[in-house]
Parts: structure tokens; C-alpha cells; sequence
């Protein structure tokens, strides 16, 4: 049984998300991710203006008046969602949780699919597979996917980047557009990374909290990993304790993007203290000029 809270909020995301990419991302989304190719159409009569490198000279020849070929682009893609619904998705220190944000990001990049007739798939993952939604069009499947996203409970807590990335490999056989949603607090994933973004166009979407970077001073407290379970006290009055948590946590970021840039990957940073607007605006333009 579906509840009214959380109906209120699938409707929620679909209003504020659809209209942003009626007003800003759909034509963004159709001028970057183009399609497999183009396919013949059909033939017709050449018109003043016409490119003349796409007459067809053996109709030419045989009616004796010159006709050219019409393309269609071939527009259908899919678009596969791979969303870390593990334990420290359920964090956020300013108005959303990461999961929270995933939910919009997965409806913004749905609605602008289906809006260019394009399927869309999810995979929700921890250190396994949690569920797995094959791709499909229409806005009643885009509606089930932000539902599943804000609703689902997963059997686990910690992440592994990996299964999610071997998965998509083997399910999905053709070359599929990949948003891999995830703050990246896992193990090794590099060898997989590469794999997948081999065979797929995969695109990393990183989900930060401005306390996962910084430490306020706030006395003694007691933190839980939310993956693992762990219970810590920590002093955080402490200037040393909050330097190496800092410390540590820029070496973790940067070995992130470090390893994004030597594999050419595109990523796209959001953080739960801004919209994530910019970010998807900043990406498609860079995309654009890119290709």
C-alpha cells in the first residue's frame, strides 16, 4: 500500500522536475545525447537549397530528375540510473538527504529521456544488488522509479561500487547512456569503472554533505557509521581531530577525481547545500562543446 505522504512526495518531484526541464533541460539533454546514428527515410525531389551530397544518383539517373535522400536521426536511447541506496544515503546536514537529492536527479534525467522518447532503467544498489527496474518509456514508469527511489528499503548497508558497474555490464548488452549516482565512500572500483565506461557512456554523479568535508566545533560527540554500524566518541573541540578528518577527507576526494580524469570520465559534483541545477547545466554545456 503506497502511502499519501509518500505520494505527495512523487508528486512533489514530478511538478518541480518537469517543469525545470521543460524551461531548461530538455533541450539541453536532446543536443547532447543524440541517438545511434541516422537511417534512410526516403527519397524525394531535390529543391534549391538542398545539400547537394545527399543525392541519390542512381534515382537521379533513372527518372531524370535529381532527387535526394532523407535521414531520420535515429533518436531512441536508453538511459540506465544506478543509484547507491546504501545506509549513508540517508544523510544530509542542510535541507535534503543525499537519496532525497538522487530522487529529484533520477526524475530530472527521466522526464528529459521520455520527453525524447528515450527508455530509462534503474539499479539500485548497496554491496549488492538491491532491485533492479529493466528500462521502459512513459511517464507512468518514470513515476514508479522516483516512488521506487524514495520508498525502497534495502537489505543492506554498505556499497560496492563494483557489483553495480559488473551488473550493467552484463544486463545491458547494447551501449547505453550510465548516471552513476553515489557520495563514492566505497572500496577499490577502478578496474570496473573502466570496464563499464569502455562498453557504455557512463556518467559519474557524486552526492556530497558540506559535514562529510568539514568538522564543526561542537564538543564531544558520538558518531555512528551509517554503513557499518560503528559507534565513535570524537572531541571535536579537539583542532588536530578536525584537521585530520578534513585532511582525509580532501585525500579521498581528490583520489576520486584524480581517477575520473585519468579514465576521461565526465562527473558531475553536487552537494546537499546548493541546487543541483548549476551543476546538470554546467555538465551538458561542457558535453556539448566536448563532442
Amino acid at each position: 500500500m503506497i502511502s499519501t505522504e509518500l505520494l505527495k512526495k512523487v508528486r512533489r518531484i514530478e511538478i518541480y522536475t518537469r517543469n525545470l526541464v521543460n524551461s531548461v533541460f530538455s533541450g539541453e539533454y536532446h543536443s547532447v545525447f543524440k541517438g545511434r546514428g541516422i537511417e534512410f527515410a526516403e527519397v524525394r525531389e531535390y529543391t534549391i537549397g538542398d545539400d547537394i551530397r545527399t543525392i541519390d544518383w542512381n534515382v537521379t539517373a533513372r527518372t531524370g530528375e535529381p532527387h535526394i535522400k532523407i535521414f531520420n536521426e535515429e533518436r531512441e536511447l536508453t538511459i540506465m540510473l544506478l543509484v547507491d541506496v546504501s545506509g549513508s544515503g540517508h544523510f544530509g546536514t542542510v535541507s535534503q538527504y543525499k537519496n532525497e537529492i538522487a530522487a529529484e536527479l533520477c526524475a530530472v534525467l527521466a522526464f528529459s529521456a521520455i520527453k525524447n522518447n528515450d527508455r530509462v532503467g534503474l539499479v539500485m544498489f548497496t554491496d549488492n544488488i538491491e532491485k533492479y527496474i529493466p528500462p521502459k518509456k512513459g511517464r507512468k514508469h518514470v513515476l514508479r522509479v522516483i516512488r521506487e527511489i524514495l520508498s525502497f528499503k534495502p537489505t543492506a548497508t554498505e556499497t560496492d561500487i563494483n557489483c553495480a558497474l559488473e551488473f550493467i555490464s552484463k544486463v545491458v548488452k547494447r551501449k547505453c547512456v550510465a548516471f552513476l549516482m553515489s557520495d563514492y565512500m566505497s572500496g577499490e572500483y577502478e578496474k570496473a569503472l573502466k570496464v563499464a565506461h569502455k562498453k557504455h557512456d557512463l556518467i559519474a554523479i557524486t552526492l556530497t554533505d558540506p559535514r562529510e568535508l568539514t568538522m564543526p566545533n561542537i564538543g564531544i560527540v558520538n558518531l555512528e557509521d551509517a554503513e557499518t554500524g560503528e559507534r565513535i566518541l570524537v572531541d571535536t573541540s579537539s583542532a588536530r581531530v578536525r584537521r585530520e578528518f578534513e585532511e582525509r577527507a580532501a585525500r579521498r576526494i581528490s583520489s576520486r577525481d584524480r581517477l575520473f580524469r585519468k579514465i576521461d570520465l565526465d562527473s558531475i559534483p553536487v552537494t546537499t547545500d546548493k541546487s543541483y541545477i548549476d551543476p546538470l547545466v554546467r555538465f551538458f554545456r561542457a558535453r556539448a562543446n566536448k563532442f
